[in-house]
């Protein structure tokens, strides 16, 4: 089992920026990869950022550039550094871990973020 809690959540005006962090616990061992997605009103969720236990790292094409993923493995913890806010990322976004061993994923509970003037 693996449980995540996100928070960093909120209003920020169009250009300004964010960080959002993930702090998973239990059997953190077994994370082959966590990323950040995200979901907006009537629209599908779609994946944001992804990091593997490797580091190797993607993003979706909205936010290449603007979005930044990392990880803190001492404190085992995720952040997703958003930059030049947009009205179009305004969503909820999900902190999700995926063992690859059994193909579970794991979802926290979101934390919405909205960019508005």
């Amino acid at each position: 089992q693996v449980q995540l809690v996100e928070s960093g959540g909120g209003l920020v005006q169009p250009g300004g920026s964010l960080r959002l962090s993930c702090a998973a616990s239990g059997s953190i061992f077994s994370i082959y990869r966590m990323g950040w997605y995200r979901q907006a009103p009537g629209k599908q969720r779609e994946l944001v950022a992804g990091i593997t236990s490797g580091g190797s790292t993607s993003y979706a094409d909205s936010v290449k550039g603007r979005f930044t993923i990392s990880r803190d493995n001492a404190k085992n913890t995720v952040y997703l550094q958003m930059n030049s806010l947009k009205p179009e990322d305004t969503a909820v976004y999900h902190c999700n871990a995926l063992i690859i061993a059994t193909m579970t994923y794991y979802w926290g509970q979101g934390t919405q973020v909205t960019v508005s003037s």
